[in-house]
C-alpha cells in the first residue's frame, strides 16, 4: 500500500489533468472492446495501492448528495427530525440536491480519517468512486471530474494509459 501525500498528489494531477482529460475524452470517442477487462484489471491495481483511511480527501475536498432516504435514515440514526438535520448541516444547491454546509464533511474525524456516521452513509459516499458503477465510456464525466479528488481513481485511469499504450 503507498501512503497517499495529497500536497504531491494535487501537483501530480494539476501538471497532467489535461493529458488525462484527453486521454479519456480520447477513449470515450474509440473505447477498445477489451475496455470493461482493462478497467476492472486497473481498478483492482489501483486499490492495492490506494487505503481510503490513508487519504479522505474525498471527504475534505467535496460534498456528497444526500437523497431522502440518506437524509431519512441518518437523521434517524443522529435522533434528529429530518428538518433539524436539514437546517443544521445541508443546503439545496441550484440543482435542488440536499449537500453538506461545510467542508471537510462535518461527519469526518480529521485525526483518523474516518466517517462518524460510516454505518448509516449518503449512498454517494458508499458508492464513491464510482469505478465500477456504469461501464466506463457511460461514466467518462465522472471519471475526469474524480481524478482531481481520488488517487484511487487517478492511479486506475493511468493503468489504463499504460496497458492501452497511450
Amino acid at each position: 500500500m503507498v501512503t497517499v501525500n495529497l500536497r504531491s498528489f494535487r501537483q501530480q494531477v494539476r501538471h497532467n489533468k489535461k493529458r488525462v482529460r484527453n486521454f479519456l475524452s480520447r477513449l470515450a470517442k474509440k473505447p477498445p472492446r477489451d475496455l470493461v477487462a482493462i478497467t476492472l484489471e486497473a481498478d483492482k491495481a489501483a486499490w492495492k495501492q490506494t487505503d481510503c483511511l490513508d487519504c479522505a480527501n474525498c471527504c475534505k475536498t467535496m460534498s456528497p448528495t444526500y437523497t431522502g432516504k440518506d437524509i431519512r435514515r441518518i437523521s434517524s440514526h443522529l435522533g434528529m427530525t429530518q428538518r433539524a438535520f436539514r437546517e443544521k448541516w445541508l443546503y439545496k444547491d441550484k440543482t435542488g440536491d440536499w449537500m453538506n454546509v461545510k467542508q471537510p464533511c462535518q461527519f469526518l474525524d480529521l485525526e483518523t480519517n474516518k466517517c462518524n456516521i460510516y454505518s448509516v452513509r449518503p449512498r454517494d459516499c458508499a458508492g464513491f468512486p464510482h469505478h465500477t458503477k456504469k461501464k466506463m465510456v457511460d461514466y467518462m464525466h465522472m471519471y475526469k471530474q474524480n481524478i482531481e479528488y481520488c488517487p484511487a481513481t487517478y492511479r486506475m485511469v493511468e493503468r489504463i494509459r499504460e496497458v492501452l499504450g497511450r
